[in-house]
């Protein structure tokens, strides 16, 4: 009887420790690559929501036809998570993104990537 129990024993021990890795990888469309920095559009000083000026579009899906869900400024920061030809998905982290001209706070969702600097691992 004690060596079956320790054998359960070791057996819950292993399985515990296996759940817990598994459940610390991320799955892949959740994790961040890398970060960004928006940059090529006019400042915020100039912003023009009608005309498209001071802000990159924050969209739906990796194109311009897209629905526009919010916007991210000059110099802001975004986490990376994935990429769909030139369309990067990313989400606001810092900058003035947090609380922005339009739309919500911290918004994520799909920007082109001509208006963002990314580190090489982005690349």
């Amino acid at each position: 009887m004690g060596s079956g129990c320790i054998r359960l024993t070791a057996a819950a021990v292993f399985l515990t420790a296996f759940m817990a890795v598994l459940m610390a990888v991320p799955e892949t469309a959740d994790a961040v690559t890398c970060n960004g920095k928006v940059v090529g559009v006019r400042p915020a000083s100039q912003y023009n929501h009608a005309s498209g000026r001071g802000y990159l579009a924050v969209r739906a899906g990796a194109g311009g036809g897209y629905q526009q869900l919010g916007e991210v400024y000059r110099g802001d920061i975004v986490a990376v998570y994935a990429r769909h030809g030139k369309w990067f998905e990313v989400a606001c982290v810092q900058g003035l993104c947090t609380n922005p001209l339009w739309g919500p706070a911290y918004p994520s969702g799909w920007v082109h990537g001509n208006y963002l600097s990314l580190a090489a691992a982005c690349r």
